[in-house]
């Protein structure tokens, strides 16, 4: 790249930064935007603890193989139920559930405490992506709106935020367990936009997915910025993005 080049791209980032800069609200997808995480709900010392942790309950179940089974099936089960697209369960109640069809009782209290012990089996890692606490505190002291929108359970999510030292850092947070529906339903974005009394002219949504981050905002009318990371899905190429949205290659990029 000669100078002139070099000076051109230099120009075109720093448009791009004053463009991003003047949204009063970011909104941010979680898992894969802020935070890098590995689960493996597939390894088989997972299940034998859940069997053991259910037997513990009086909820026996014969092998881990039954308990897994059990699990996947009822959480199709209550998808089918809900009946809409982009429905979203809440998981804590098929933990409930799973006691029940032993014949056993529990309140959701243990249910919840049930599905985090589950999340912590599962952990392979989960950690912060670079720059992320740096760039949160940096759009507080500009006086930014920080919000989450995220796909995520919130048994499982809330206590990890709280472990990485990130949950106090938002204005607001909308978990798709709560809501019913998840991303890219506009009716997601459109809960979040009216608990917290946004508009979309002065909101961004920032994220790793092609279709539930930057296709789901631009459905909603409003920009986004798109960051591909390790766990994204496929990247759609370019050309393929919303006109609404912008690829930034670093997450400081977003302000």
């Amino acid at each position: 790249m000669n100078l002139r080049d070099k000076k051109q791209r230099n120009k075109q980032k720093k448009e791009k930064c004053e463009e991003i800069k003047m949204y009063k609200n970011y909104i941010f997808d979680l898992y894969g935007t802020l935070v890098d995480i590995h689960t493996n709900e597939g390894k088989s010392y997972l299940w034998k603890k859940m069997q053991i942790w259910y037997g513990m309950h009086g909820a026996r179940y014969e092998k881990p193989l039954e308990i897994k089974k059990a699990f996947y099936s009822l959480i199709k089960e209550h998808e089918e139920k809900m009946g809409y697209e982009d429905a979203e369960i809440q998981i804590e109640y098929v933990f409930q559930e799973m006691f029940k069809s032993k014949g056993i009782d529990v309140s959701i209290g243990i249910a919840i405490e049930t599905g985090k012990m589950f999340r912590m089996l599962s952990l392979e890692y989960i950690r912060l992506y670079d720059g992320v606490e740096e760039l949160l505190d940096r759009l507080n002291k500009n006086g930014k709106k920080i919000y989450l929108l995220s796909n995520a359970q919130r048994i499982f999510t809330e206590p990890e935020m709280r472990s990485l030292g990130i949950y106090d850092k938002f204005d607001g947070i909308i978990y798709s367990s709560d809501a019913g529906v998840k991303k890219p339903s506009g009716k997601f974005y459109d809960i979040l936009f009216k608990k917290y009394n946004l508009k979309k002219d002065e909101s961004i949504m920032v994220g790793n997915d092609h279709i539930c981050d930057a296709g789901g905002s631009s459905n909603y009318n409003i920009h986004s910025l798109y960051w591909w990371t390790n766990i994204s899905p496929e990247h759609p190429g370019a050309k393929n993005l919303p006109p609404m949205c912008k690829e930034i290659f670093d997450i400081s990029e977003a302000f």
